[in-house]
């Protein structure tokens, strides 16, 4: 039974059963129903009976290559899930993102597109029609998407529905997830969460973080956010806003943020500060314009410099963020990607200088491998979870 939409009792159970059931098959890999009972430590015919469940709702099938009987091996179970779909959304300054994840894992949908009017705040409807067609096409091609989460580049409350505060988008207070929700026509649950944290969660899963349990990742767009992962969870701090490093003020005591403060390291390291750095205007995307920039750097060597010394500030921050959070690794990820080959090393000789264990722990700067869509794809994981949670059914 359920009591005001939660399960209580054997629902309850059942459903944290199964989420157990998913997440062994996500992290471990196909197994025999006997394997899956021996790796969660349910009961062979509870398995059993969760096995059935899951593929009458499509997110598993039995090889039925391989045989089953008496002395023979069972079939393996594997995880598919391809017509169950989390779909992951961004917006930013300049573009917003959109990628479809299965229950398996595999991106469904991968999708950027510029903002329409360059240089003026972002509209919400930019993003409800990217979301709302984007969605279409996937129920029509015979896909659920069970939920939908936002990534957004600012502070979200706690209700996992409200930005706070995203100074670059000029939104306070915005009801995001019930405007996306209307127009999804109440049939989508989703949620909001910061674009770092989410980009964090994507590098975790699938990107260059998937070998440590404590890592740090830092976005390069107009601002600059970070994600903080301990053992695949996000740390979030008191009130939800940890990460929100761009505004520490150990920037240049001259430069206007765009939050209205002087000195945040985002106005010395956040895309803008870069372009005006080596005399560059910006293209469609962070990533197209950090292209632009990577191929002029490779003729000239004063934007070679102004990048080394951009470096160095980028340097600066993470020996301060290093010293405090201990990261195994720290991601770069947005437009320093492109850049890499000149921001990494004299960020890397700075953070070596300046914190204080380097000479027992240095961690290592890597750089990002999912490019622009970091933040959608892993909002798409986040929109994954409450089934793998078991907080909702299949």
């Amino acid at each position: 039974m359920t009591l005001h939409g939660v399960p209580t009792g054997t629902e309850f159970v059942r459903r944290q059963n199964t989420g157990l059931v998913l997440r062994s098959l996500r992290s471990r890999g196909p197994a025999t129903r006997t394997e899956l009972a021996r790796r969660t430590g349910l009961a062979k015919a509870t398995v059993g009976t969760i096995v059935s469940e899951l593929e009458a709702a499509r997110a598993v099938t039995e090889d039925d290559s391989v045989p089953s009987g008496r002395g023979r091996p069972g079939r393996p179970v594997k995880l598919t899930g391809e017509s169950i779909i989390g779909l992951g959304l961004e917006v930013n300054v300049d573009y917003v993102a959109a990628v479809a994840l299965d229950l398996a894992g595999k991106v469904r949908v991968l999708e950027t597109r510029p903002v329409l009017t360059p240089g003026t705040p972002l509209s919400t409807q930019e993003l409800i029609a990217m979301a709302t067609e984007v969605r279409a096409t996937l129920m029509r091609d015979g896909h659920t998407v069970v939920g939908a989460t936002v990534a957004v580049p600012g502070l979200v409350a706690h209700d996992n529905r409200t930005v706070s505060w995203a100074p670059n988008l000029e939104w306070d207070r915005r009801q995001l997830a019930a405007e996306l929700e209307a127009a999804f026509g109440d049939d989508c649950p989703t949620t909001i969460d910061n674009d770092a944290n989410c980009a964090a969660l994507a590098e975790s899963a699938h990107g260059v973080t998937t070998d440590v349990s404590h890592s740090l990742y830092i976005t390069g767009t107009i601002g600059i956010g970070a994600g903080i992962v301990q053992d695949g969870q996000l740390l979030r701090g008191g009130a939800g806003f940890a990460g929100e490093v761009g505004h520490m003020p150990i920037g240049d005591p001259q430069r206007v943020c765009g939050c209205g403060r002087l000195g945040c390291w985002e106005a010395s390291v956040g895309l803008r500060a870069m372009l005006h750095a080596v005399g560059v205007d910006e293209e469609s995307t962070p990533l197209q314009t950090a292209v632009a920039v990577a191929d002029r750097a490779t003729r000239d060597p004063i934007t070679r410099a102004a990048l080394a010394a951009l470096g160095r500030d980028v340097g600066k921050g993470l020996a301060t963020l290093a010293a405090v959070l201990d990261p195994a690794a720290i991601v770069l990820g947005g437009y320093f990607v492109p850049l890499g080959a000149y921001i990494v090393p004299a960020a890397g000789q700075v953070l070596a200088e300046r914190l204080p264990s380097a000479s027992i722990h240095l961690p290592q700067i890597r750089l990002s491998s999912l490019g622009i869509h970091a933040a959608a794809l892993g909002a798409a994981e986040d929109a994954l979870a409450d089934v793998y949670s078991g907080a909702l059914a299949l």
